[in-house]
């Protein structure tokens, strides 16, 4: 030019991928599809497990015998049992809060009329109520009929992280059947499995039955679609990143 400035390089852009970023984003593209397939499966069992629980609470109460004939495949279906509460022997189940608000569960044996003896989550009461004095309206005497969802006893989480109960003091973190059988002092003890009373079990404000929550969370769907999105993210930056001006492409290979 009459200037002496150089002429502006023009051209189209064309796609000319490297070997080592290619195989890089193949990898990553293959894990991230990978596990939103993963994610999807997870969506197809949570989604049936979810139906499972909703049948099983839904439906009809049976038999303690007929629970403890398959504990594992009874839990949270709805037993109905008849017996009289051992006030005197309750426990509690502590660290248990109600719609914000700390409190504690009473778990009560009830006598069976053939002399078995289980255990019954009866439900929260707030540490003002832990004294039986202050819910006398709430400790039905005689012969009751209690319906309750089947649980397993025991820890379910990792053993590290599992608390210590206190039989002495008759303070509870989990429920140990065995043991809380033999603290309170039960012959005949149900340790397979234990209730968790419904609510509406008796007249009184406490203790308040339903605590057990079958609800479970269902994210799958949301966590395959990020890990999809991820995957078609990464295959654009490598399609933007892998493209050159075709001048300086036509360069590279002279």
């Amino acid at each position: 030019m009459a200037d002496g400035s150089q002429p502006l390089r023009g051209g189209r852009s064309a796609f000319r991928p490297k070997l080592l970023p290619s195989l890089l984003t193949l990898i990553m593209v293959a894990i991230l599809i990978g596990l939103g397939v993963w994610q999807l499966q997870r969506l197809e069992w949570k989604t049936g497990l979810i139906a499972d629980l909703e049948q099983r609470t839904a439906a009809a109460p049976i038999t303690l015998n007929e629970a403890l004939a398959d504990p594992s495949a009874s839990q949270y279906r709805p037993v109905r049992v008849t017996g009289r509460w051992l006030h005197e022997r309750e426990m509690r189940l502590l660290a248990r809060t109600y719609r914000g608000e700390p409190g504690l569960h009473i778990v009560t044996p009830l006598a069976l009329s053939d002399g078995q003896r289980l255990l019954v989550d009866r439900g929260w009461v707030p540490l003002s109520a832990e004294d039986p004095v202050r819910r006398t309206a709430g400790q039905p005497q005689g012969i009751v009929t209690v319906i309750g969802l089947a649980r397993l006893g025991g820890w379910d989480g990792r053993d590290f992280l599992r608390p210590e109960n206190d039989p002495a003091e008759n303070a509870w973190l989990w429920m140990d059947l065995p043991t809380m059988a033999e603290a309170a002092g039960l012959s005949q003890p149900v340790t397979a499995l234990y209730l968790a009373a419904l609510a509406d079990q008796h007249s009184g404000r406490y203790p308040i039955g339903g605590q057990t929550r079958v609800e479970l969370e269902n994210n799958h769907l949301q966590y395959a679609i990020t890990w999809f999105v991820l995957a078609a993210a990464a295959v654009a930056v490598f399609f933007l990143s892998q493209r050159r001006r075709q001048e300086d492409a036509s360069s590279a290979r002279e």
